[in-house]
């Protein structure tokens, strides 16, 4: 399950996963947000980054941004909404610290977004007679 690939995965969402927590960091401490609004924002962020070191690192990818960037939108989106509910419930909810509820949301994120992203938005697409594109 855990392959060169997932780690990849993992290091490359680091940069992501470190823009989100400093943007969290940032809204929490000024007061701005909630840690779920604040966790979601960074999110975001972090998401398009991720996006580009993913097609170009992780995934290696052929594929058109066309095809691919809409499917890693979609999954980053469903990624967002999870993150914002474990940071609800945590944070917010049961007044778990900020950031152990982010970093239980992290990894749970880090492995649903994973597995999507590896079946559906970077996989090959595979010709008629079966080659891989």
């Amino acid at each position: 399950m855990f392959s060169r690939r997932f780690f990849a995965y993992a290091a490359v969402g680091a940069v992501g996963t470190l823009t989100q927590y400093l943007v969290l960091i940032v809204v929490v401490h000024t007061g701005a947000a909630t840690p779920a609004v604040g966790s979601m924002a960074g999110a975001v962020l972090g998401a398009v980054i991720n996006y580009w070191l993913n097609h170009r690192v992780t995934f290696r990818a052929t594929s058109s941004h066309l095809t691919t960037l809409p499917k890693f939108a979609a999954i980053a989106c469903l990624g967002v909404l999870v993150n914002g509910l474990v940071m609800k419930v945590l944070a917010e909810n049961h007044h778990v610290n900020y950031l152990l509820a982010q970093m239980v949301a992290s990894g749970l994120v880090l492995i649903l977004t994973y597995l999507i992203n590896s079946v559906w938005t970077f996989r090959p697409q595979q010709t008629r007679t079966g080659a891989r594109l």
